[in-house]
């Protein structure tokens, strides 16, 4: 394989212009970042703000591309240039074309290590490869990783050459709806609820240069009833003569320290006062972590934290409420499906990925329910900044299964193979592991509408044992069992409590659906539905008000949260808030600011 490699990297990798004409593919509709993409600069942002170091270097940009049968050897031709990091599928990944389980993709291209990093470790990061990927540098085989929504690592300093261009080669494959593996609403067969698949790379590829000991992982906890705030530090070497210390500060004012030693984790006591995190004030404290030996600071990383708590708690009236900090919030948003008309999976820039929370948070909800996908880590850090919560769907997968009585469950569940079960339950992990720290999630959603729903009562029991800092909302309008931290209800295209939990909190997890379509805007011009048409802003406005008005007088009655579809209209699906392009919102902003702030303060009178 590593002489075949050589040859085919070198006759096809290694270009004197990888500015070479590049635009997107198709003729949909784009959004307004489209024109922004820059093939020298793609997504330049640091990928990981919730561990950062000051030295990387992005790969993103022009690569090789090859679409082959499943199974051949490294192609000796390449197709063309694809843009990374878009899906194949997309416009902006300049290609436009699909692939599915009976083909490959593989990519190409070459990069150098910087001088200045010389007798550094390096590891080569992908933000997130759908579904699986094998990896090569120079011929030799690195590593590889199976599921789409997680990040991964290698290291790679074994296998770079010490002068000139080392060359990178990935190949995946992706079975989409053909597969067992979560892949969230991606068919092969586009249509309704259902979109485009999503292959590849869709995520930033980046270097990173480190010692030899190195931090490799955070696991952040606030407890804000003790005013501590827990730091575990996962180490690729731990050494008895090594220390780790962290520095928390209030802006520039440092205002704690903590270190240990051996594998113990850091424990900080923090003000009496401390600020609290909240969609109103989503304060976060810096964070500088620093591994030493002795005087000598082996690895140094910046992260961030916040103090605040979810919990559930009985009010005045009996009714079990949804707490954050110890207070009830009614805890209402879109659902979000995270979807592009020109990147599918991935935003064209980091503006546009953080325009559809700014809006959200302009709309005035203050919690956004991340549907069946997850998003890269700079979305998730960016609700942090804005203040706002976050239910976080797992995406759902296998479909396909039949479904069978168990007598030790309340109903009907899916049977899943052995292989099925066991990718669920590692890539579940994975997206908990991975998003873990981030203060603005909530809520964990293992389960959908029923959709690849099994073992419910074990899969919700987990999580909770897992996280337990989090709720576990264990399926959202799915098969019910008692289990978990909420009742989820879905009703379109009104409010409705028709069920009703008095030992968890009960929540309307999908409600709405209301549809308007503006001209220009659409991905199908002759295909588009919603679950209630209107033909104007203000019939739609309307419509919206008086489903909020109701939803107002349920919150009384029994809701505690409350979730409306959707953010934007997603490919045929026409029941935004917002046009798919990003280029019109649909309703009266100010209108529904107004009411949406009146729901989420509900609690509060």
């Amino acid at each position: 394989m590593k002489k075949t490699f050589f040859i085919c990297t070198i006759l096809v990798c290694i270009f004197t212009n990888i500015r070479a004409q590049w635009k997107p593919v198709g003729n949909r509709i784009v959004t307004p970042w489209t024109e922004k993409v820059d093939v020298t600069s793609v997504l330049p942002e640091y990928p990981r703000p919730i561990m950062e170091r000051n030295e990387w270097k992005n790969l993103n940009g022009l690569w090789e591309y090859a679409i082959t049968d499943v199974g051949k050897s490294c192609p000796k031709q390449f197709d063309g240039q694809i843009l990374v990091p878009f899906a194949v599928e997309s416009a902006l990944s300049g290609v436009g074309k699909a692939v599915g389980k009976e083909k490959e993709l593989w990519y190409c291209r070459t990069f150098n290590i910087p001088s200045s990093w010389k007798n550094k470790k390096i590891l080569l990061h992908f933000g997130a490869v759908d579904w699986k990927a094998d990896v090569w540098v120079n011929g030799i085989k690195v590593g590889n990783h199976t599921g789409g929504f997680t990040p991964f690592s290698f290291d790679i300093t074994a296998a770079l050459v010490a002068k000139g261009d080392n060359q990178l080669m990935v190949k995946v494959w992706d079975p989409t709806d053909d597969g067992y593996q979560p892949r969230g609403k991606q068919v092969k067969n586009p249509g309704g609820i259902y979109y485009t698949p999503v292959t590849g790379i869709w995520q930033t590829v980046w270097l990173e240069p480190v010692s030899e000991k190195y931090i490799e992982k955070l696991r952040i906890t606030p407890d804000i009833d003790k005013h501590l705030l827990t730091v575990e530090v996962d180490r690729n070497v731990v050494s008895d003569e090594d220390l780790i210390e962290v520095k928390v500060y209030d802006e520039s004012k440092l205002i704690a320290t903590a270190r240990s030693i051996n594998r113990e984790p850091l424990v900080v006591s923090m003000p009496q006062d401390s600020k609290l995190w909240s969609p109103d004030s989503p304060f976060l404290y810096t964070l500088k972590i620093s591994l030493k030996n002795g005087d000598k600071v082996l690895d140094r990383v910046d992260s961030y934290a916040a103090m605040r708590k979810y919990s559930v708690g009985r009010d005045a009236a009996g009714i079990v409420r949804l707490r954050l900090n110890n207070q009830p919030l009614f805890q209402f948003g879109p659902l979000d499906q995270g979807w592009w008309p020109d990147g599918l999976y991935t935003a064209p820039t980091d503006e546009a990925l953080k325009y559809d929370i700014q809006k959200t948070k302009d709309m005035g909800f203050n919690m956004i329910r991340k549907h069946v996908k997850v998003e890269p880590a700079r979305w998730y850090a960016y609700c942090d900044k804005l203040g706002i919560i976050v239910w976080q769907d797992m995406p759902n997968g296998d479909r396909g299964q039949q479904w069978q009585n168990r007598s030790y469950y309340e109903g009907p569940e899916m049977y899943r193979s052995s292989e099925s079960e066991a990718c669920y339950r590692k890539e579940w992990k994975e997206i908990i592991d991975y998003l873990y720290s981030y203060p603005c999630i909530s809520t964990w959603v293992p389960f959908n509408e029923a959709w690849g729903q099994f073992k419910t009562v074990e899969i919700a029991e987990w999580t909770k044992r897992y996280d337990p800092t989090r709720l576990v909302n264990p399926a959202s309008g799915g098969n019910h069992f008692t289990c978990g931290d909420m009742l989820d209800l879905h009703n379109y295209p009104t409010p409705d409590l028709y069920l009703y939990d008095a030992q968890r909190a009960t929540v309307l997890g999908e409600y709405g659906g209301i549809g308007l379509i503006i001209k220009g805007h659409l991905w199908e011009p002759d295909r588009n539905w919603g679950y209630i048409q209107f033909n104007s802003s203000k019939e739609a406005t309307d419509e919206y008000l008086k489903y909020a008005d109701q939803l107002y007088d349920l919150i009384f009655k029994g809701f505690s949260a409350a979730v409306y579809t959707q953010t934007t209209d997603v490919e045929v699906e026409v029941n935004g808030l917002i046009t798919y392009d990003r280029r019109v919102i649909k309703l009266d902003e100010k209108r529904v600011n107004e009411i949406n702030s009146r729901i989420c303060k509900s609690l509060n009178r």
